[in-house]
C-alpha cells in the first residue's frame, strides 16, 4: 500500500517537473451536480488527506501505478519473516538452499554433526547450532520456527508467546511432498524462485539416475543398523523404484523402521544388499556376519545414512548413489539369468547359478559413498 508520505513527496516532485501550472485539473470541465466530498468520482470512499488536496495533477497517477505495482517474488520477500531458526534436519537442508544467510538465525544441533547429518557439515557450521530447548531458541530471536511435529506442546506455547511464528515440517515419505515441503520454505523464506530451481534441480537428477527403460528391476535390501529396513511407502523406497532398483523390504510387506533378521536373508536373498550403518558400531555386526559370505549371487555396497531420511536437496546425492551402483552392478554381471520370483518376492539366483560376485564371497562394490 502506497503511504500519505509517499504521495505527497511524488506529488512535490510532480511539481518541481513543472506539472503545477501546464497541466489542467481533472475535474475542469462543465459542471456537474456536486458530490459528497467524502466520495471520489468512481464512487470510492478516499482517505482525509487526500480528499483535501486541491488537485490530483495528471502526472501523478503513472508514479501512483509505478508505486503500488510490485512482482509476486517482491511482496513474497517484502512479507518475509527477518530471522528463521529451524530445528528439523531436514528443514535445514532446504533453508540453507532457498534463504539468505542472513534470514537462518540458527539451524538444528543435528545438522552440525556428521553423524546424523542430511547437509554440507561446514555450511551448517557456519550458523548457530540449535537445540530443542526454549532458551536455546530464545537465545537467536527468531521471528519463525521451522520445527517437527513432535516439538513439545509446552514448548510450542512458549515460543508462541514470545512472538515467535512456529512453521512444523515433518518427514516427507515422497518426492512429491518433498517438493511441496521445498515450495513452502521457500515461500516462508520470501524466495519461492529458488524453491522452483531447487525442484528443477532434483527432477534432472533423477531423469539422470532413470535406468533404460528396458532393463529389468534390480531387487535390493537396504540394510540399516541393527537389522532394520525403510519398508514400503518411504522417500528411499520410491528413490530405489526411480533408479532401477526393487525394495526387497516392501515386497515382503516390511514398514519403516521394521526388523529383518539375518535367517530371512539367508533363505531370500536380494540381488544386492545396501548396508546403511556405522561402519564402526557394534550394533552393525549383523551387516559385516560371516554368514553373508555364503550368497554367492549377492552384491554388496555403501549406501551412507544420511541419504534415508530427508528429502529435499539430499535426493539429488541419493539419486546420484543408486544410479552409481546400478552401472557398476551392469557392468559386473553383464550374463546374468534373469531373476527369479518366490511367492511377492523378487530374488536373485541361487548359490548353484551364476551372480553377482561369484567366487564363494558376496561382491563388495563402490563401497564407500560419496
Amino acid at each position: 500500500m502506497v503511504k500519505q508520505n509517499q504521495i505527497l513527496s511524488i506529488f512535490g516532485e510532480c511539481r518541481k517537473w513543472g506539472g503545477g501550472s501546464g497541466v489542467k485539473p481533472l475535474t475542469e470541465g462543465p459542471r456537474r451536480q456536486r458530490r459528497s466530498p467524502s466520495v471520489s468520482p468512481a464512487g470510492c470512499h478516499l482517505p482525509i488527506w487526500l480528499r483535501k488536496m486541491e488537485r490530483i495533477k495528471v502526472c501523478l497517477l503513472p508514479l501512483i501505478l509505478t508505486a503500488c505495482t510490485a512482482t509476486p517474488a517482491q511482496e513474497a520477500a517484502q512479507q518475509a519473516p527477518l530471522r528463521i531458526a529451524s530445528l528439523n534436519p531436514c528443514s535445514d537442508a532446504i533453508l540453507a538452499e532457498v534463504a539468505d544467510p542472513a534470514q537462518i538465525a540458527g539451524l538444528s544441533s543435528y545438522s552440525s554433526d556428521p553423524a546424523s547429518s542430511s547437509m554440507d557439515i561446514a555450511t551448517a557450521r557456519r550458523f548457530a547450532a540449535l537445540g530443542d530447548s526454549v532458551e536455546e531458541v530464545a537465545a537467536v530471536r527468531p521471528d519463525l520456527v521451522l520445527t517437527t511435529n513432535f516439538m513439545a506442546p509446552a514448548s510450542a506455547r512458549a515460543l508462541e508467546r514470545m512472538g515467535m511464528r512456529l512453521e512444523r515440517v515433518g518427514m516427507a515419505p515422497s518426492v512429491a511432498d518433498s517438493y511441496a515441503q521445498i515450495r513452502q520454505i521457500a515461500r516462508i523464506a520470501g524466495h519461492p524462485e529458488r524453491g522452483e530451481a531447487l525442484v528443477r534441480r532434483i527432477e534432472a537428477a533423477l531423469a539422470a539416475a532413470a535406468p533404460p527403460p528396458d532393463a529389468q528391476p534390480i531387487p535390493a535390501l537396504v540394510w540399516q543398523s541393527g537389522g532394520m529396513v525403510p519398508g514400503q511407502d518411504t522417500m528411499i523406497s520410491q528413490l530405489l523404484a526411480r533408479t532401477g532398483f526393487a525394495n526387497v523390504a516392501g515386497d515382503m510387506g516390511l514398514k519403516q523402521a521394521d526388523l529383518l533378521p539375518l535367517e530371512r536373508v539367508l533363505a531370500r536373498p536380494p540381488q544386492v544388499i545396501l548396508t546403511a550403518g556405522n561402519l564402526h558400531g557394534n550394533e552393525d555386526r549383523l551387516l559385516r556376519h560371516p554368514a553373508l559370505a555364503s550368497l554367492t549371487g549377492t552384491a554388496r555396497a555403501r549406501l551412507d545414512p544420511s541419504l534415508l531420511w530427508c528429502g529435499g536437496p539430499t535426493i539429488v546425492r541419493a539419486a546420484e548413489r543408486l544410479a552409481e551402483v546400478r552401472r557398476a552392478m551392469t557392468r559386473t554381471t553383464p550374463q546374468s539369468p534373469p531373476l527369479k520370483r518366490r511367492g511377492s518376492i523378487s530374488e536373485a539366483p541361487s548359490s548353484s547359478e551364476e551372480g553377482v560376485g561369484g567366487g564363494g564371497r558376496p561382491h563388495n562394490i563402490l563401497g564407500a559413498a560419496r
